[in-house]
């Protein structure tokens, strides 16, 4: 618990004396590039500071000539920014309640990040349609198909909103396998234990020419790929 600690005030120091001055920089300018970079390296910050190592393999896997939706599995509170801190620059379709921290939940939507409320339908195809819109014009997203982290370690199924965004913009997804994050913090605990952290980039899986009642084809390939990167005791029981 001291480690995890040690990691929260150093998070919440770079928050207030790094992230919070360019936020307001960025009110002014209009140009957040600078306030995602800043972003980006608390991530990298918060993830050495934890005694996390990150190894990512597959990265040439990922197109560099259009925009796509990287579609990682969710193991634990240290996976997002290992995450981060391994992609080219994307926006992220991430739960309305995180948009409530101060600072850094008006930041995030102020760069482009999609709020979603899964608990209202209405609302949440909103946010797929804006997120789908956004990919259509060039930017690349993180999406967790999971839409919560694991209590056991084993992959969870997946919800069907990352899926319709995809085929809506008829974008590659990269799917994406995190091996090690679980037990490093696990769900509805706050001990940290240093570890690695395995990020392992698929083939993208096309999604052009398929329709949204095609989704659940889309959605066993990606999955299929995500399982071939965990280790025995993360893959669904099914699978294991």
């Amino acid at each position: 618990m001291i480690r995890t600690a040690f990691v929260v005030l150093a998070a919440c120091a770079y928050l207030l004396f790094v992230f919070t001055p360019k936020f307001f920089v960025s009110l002014i300018t209009r140009k957040t590039d600078a306030l995602y970079r800043a972003g980006v390296r608390g991530c990298r910050m918060a993830v050495w500071l934890a005694g996390i190592r990150v190894e990512v393999c597959g990265r040439e896997k990922i197109p560099k000539d259009r925009a796509v939706i990287f579609m990682p599995n969710h193991q634990s509170m240290c996976d997002p920014p290992a995450m981060m801190a391994s992609l080219p620059p994307v926006f992220v379709l991430l739960k309305r309640s995180l948009f409530r921290i101060p600072v850094l939940g008006p930041a995030m939507r102020m760069h482009g990040f999609v709020p979603i409320d899964r608990e209202h339908r209405e609302r949440a195809m909103q946010a797929v349609e804006e997120a789908a819109a956004k990919l259509r014009s060039g930017h690349s997203f993180l999406v967790y198909p999971e839409g919560t982290r694991t209590r056991d370690g084993r992959l969870l199924p997946f919800k069907k909103g990352a899926f319709v965004m995809a085929m809506r913009a008829q974008a590659p997804i990269v799917p994406v396998s995190v091996s090690g994050a679980y037990k490093i913090m696990r769900k509805g605990g706050m001990a940290l234990h240093p570890g690695t952290v395995r990020i392992t980039f698929h083939e993208p899986v096309s999604t052009e020419g398929y329709a949204a009642d095609d989704r659940r084809v889309v959605m066993e390939k990606v999955r299929a790929a995500i399982i071939t990167g965990l280790a025995e005791d993360e893959k669904p029981a099914s699978a294991a």
